[in-house]
């Protein structure tokens, strides 16, 4: 009777496990089953998913570590925690997530990779940066300084940090689009006063406003013949009009 009721609970949790990883996937099979504390089961549909290149990795890692902490399998489950924190070392474990225990345990390894990862992600960053890709060092200097200004980091890496800051001003800048030239203002002109026309047929006289009196360039007075001295007056008149054509 009682290796018939187990052989029952058996078959169940086979079946349950086929359900749930029809309904949601493995992953998700695997997520009910730690749930549900059958990590042994959810370490066997984890493991199974490894080779799958299109699966999520990091969940995957979680979940393999959070069994594998809550199996006591020490060694095993601070590799799994190490492949989640190198894949995304900002993530940690929250309270609803996991025990004490499990979340302690991330961060002991997470404030003993944090300074290599800080390290490696700028060995990339300015390499995008010196391949003149400028967006992408720009996203990932901000990334490495997000990183750095991370409270496990205790303040460690302190030079790094204001080298990261400087290429990230210096990648921001270098990503802006350049300036649109500035189209010279158009010349502005000024409209003389208008003068009024002249009367047609209008003879200026030296009397009259604007008119320059002329004055003598050179002048050869001819000698009068002596036959009309006689005739000739010491002062005179001489009315000259000059038109248009000079």
């Amino acid at each position: 009777m009682k290796n018939r009721i187990l052989t029952t609970l058996c078959i169940a949790a086979c079946l349950g496990g086929v359900t749930l990883a029809q309904e949601g996937g493995p992953l998700s099979a695997a997520r009910d089953l730690y749930a549900s504390a059958r990590y042994d089961e959810a370490l066997t549909v984890l493991n199974g998913m490894r080779r799958d290149d299109s699966t999520d990795r990091k969940s995957i890692e979680q979940y393999r570590s959070l069994c594998l902490l809550a199996l006591g399998r020490g060694p095993e489950a601070l590799t799994a925690i190490a492949a989640v924190v190198t894949a995304d070392p900002a993530f940690v474990p929250g309270e609803s997530d996991a025990s004490p225990r499990v979340r302690s345990a991330f961060s002991e390894v997470r404030q003993r990779l944090l300074p290599d990862i800080a390290a490696s992600r700028y060995t990339a960053a300015k390499a995008a940066y010196d391949q003149k890709d400028f967006k992408a060092a720009e996203a990932a200097f901000r990334d490495l300084l997000a990183l750095l200004n991370d409270p496990q980091m205790g303040n460690r890496l302190a030079d790094l940090r204001v080298l990261a800051a400087g290429f990230l001003d210096l990648s921001t800048a270098a990503a802006a689009p350049p300036p649109e030239p500035v189209k010279p203002a158009a010349p502005v002109v000024v409209a003389a006063a208008a003068r009024p026309a002249p009367p047609p047929n209008h003879v200026w006289t030296a009397e009259e406003p604007g008119v320059i009196a002329p004055t003598a360039i050179k002048q050869e007075v001819p000698r009068v013949p002596a036959r009309i001295t006689s005739q000739m007056r010491d002062r005179g008149m001489l009315e000259v009009v000059i038109d248009e054509q000079g």
